[in-house]
């Protein structure tokens, strides 16, 4: 008896897991997020608070690497291969009100895009733990 029980739990547990990709199925795949992104950074430089930071930023190779970034983020097949939050953010003196401007402008984004709610919460939820690495002040 013990050994019908445990041979089908072991077999089960040999099996390698599956990644859990449904919050980058539900912000549309790859496709989506890069919409998402291209959105987001038109946004950016025209934000009062923060958008003397991006007048200069290449809007096509910010949406490239955030679009990589958040990818990977939602279980999706990329690999962000861009510099880490701290060191890309290093000597900006960012604060928290800073931070959350640009959530703010996220927000904006994934809404006229159609990003579900729950899709939206679930993301911000992956790029918060960000903050300890961005925020300096």
């Amino acid at each position: 008896m013990l050994k019908t029980i445990l041979l089908p739990l072991l077999l089960l547990l040999a099996l390698p897991a599956q990644a859990d990709d449904s919050l980058y199925s539900a912000w549309g795949e790859k496709a989506g997020i890069r919409a998402v992104m291209d959105d987001f950074v038109q946004r950016l430089p025209k934000h009062e608070r923060i958008g003397r930071r991006f007048q200069a930023a290449d809007p096509d190779h910010f949406a490239s690497q955030l679009t990589e970034q958040l990818c990977e983020l939602a279980g999706g097949p990329c690999s962000y291969q861009g510099p880490d939050m701290k060191l890309a953010h290093e000597g900006m003196t960012l604060k928290s009100g800073d931070f959350n401007a640009l959530v703010e402008v996220l927000q904006a984004a994934m809404a006229a895009r159609g990003i579900p709610f729950a899709a939206q919460n679930r993301m911000l939820a992956k790029l918060a733990p960000m903050h300890r690495d961005i925020v300096t002040r």
